[in-house]
């Protein structure tokens, strides 16, 4: 009998840590696909888009702060290389400037912020989503 209450508790301990951890990114559909299916955007906007918020977050949070988030968004480096390359290396120093550079309107970053920071949420916990929103 002790042997059953071990295993249901370790069972129970199982399910419960599950929960608490983030969803598993690799279960969910990809940040770009996701964007590029609500908002009528390309690929390759997705990408950059999310490489624009990425690199706005990464010059206004902490070195750790942005490993963070970094490690919230599967493939991140991907993301900024994208927005680095469609953007022609320049820094990003407004979204709504790299928006309208990458062929979309300046309101598509209000469209964007909450798809990219829920998926944060999903991957990194409300913690992180909060992190990046504090600086988008």
């Amino acid at each position: 009998m002790p042997h059953l209450l071990r295993l249901a508790a370790t069972v129970v301990l199982v399910a419960l840590l599950s929960a608490c951890a983030g969803t598993n990114p690799m279960s969910m559909p990809s940040l770009t696909d996701t964007l590029s299916k609500q908002l009528g955007v390309s690929s390759n906007q997705a990408e950059a888009g999310v490489g624009a918020m990425l690199d706005t977050g990464k010059s206004k949070l902490s070195p750790a702060q942005f490993e963070q988030v970094s490690k919230a968004i599967p493939g991140a480096d991907k993301y900024l290389k994208a927005a680095k390359d469609a953007l022609g290396g320049s820094q990003i120093t407004d979204l709504n400037t790299a928006f309208s550079k990458l062929g979309m309107s300046p309101d598509m970053v209000g469209k964007f912020k909450p798809v990219v920071l829920d998926y944060v949420g999903k991957v990194g916990g409300s913690s992180t989503k909060s992190l990046l929103a504090s600086v988008l």
